[in-house]
């Protein structure tokens, strides 16, 4: 490709990494047809991020880990289910049971050492929540005021759009 190349307007990387995220779903799910064992010396490394939309893990992990988590599935899980958009896994943590939900959407790698096998993902900002913070001091109400010369009144003429599109 050149630098003449024109943006596509199909999303490619979108859809090979919702494809390549069905991947982690189909095995799973046939860990869960094969009765919840993995079969030989399989197991797996999931990452996720722990503040992307629709993960629910305890408060506490949360707080440990508040941008990404790796969870291993190998000996000691239960209650693994698999649904179209994502999974829920129970595991313990310094032997505290807990259960998570993953969506799919929220995971950034998965590895099978066993096998030497893994899968990267970028997780993009549509797929993560906004972080709560407290209010500024400066979004309280305006003082009914008028505008005097020089200032904005109030007509929305002083807005900026700023497109934060990626780098190719």
């Amino acid at each position: 490709m050149t630098e003449d190349t024109p943006d596509s307007l199909i999303p490619y990387d979108e859809i090979v990494q919702e494809a390549l995220r069905a991947v982690v779903g189909r095995v799973l799910g046939e860990i869960v047809a094969g009765g919840s064992e993995l079969p030989g010396n399989h197991h797996f490394y999931i990452t996720f991020k722990t503040a992307a939309q629709g993960v629910s893990i305890p408060d506490h992990l949360r707080e440990r880990f508040p941008d990404e988590m790796t969870i291993v599935l190998q000996n000691k899980f239960w209650g693994l289910e698999v649904r179209e958009d994502g999974f829920t896994v129970g595991l313990s943590f310094n032997q505290i049971p807990a259960e998570l939900e993953i969506p799919f959407a929220a995971i950034t790698a998965f590895v099978d050492p066993a096998v030497d096998f893994g899968l990267q993902f970028q997780a993009s900002a549509t797929e993560l929540e906004p972080e709560e913070h407290d209010n500024a001091e400066n979004d309280g109400e305006a003082e009914d005021q008028p505008a005097t010369e020089g200032e904005d009144a109030g007509d929305g003429s002083n807005v900026v759009t700023i497109d934060f599109g990626r780098k190719k």
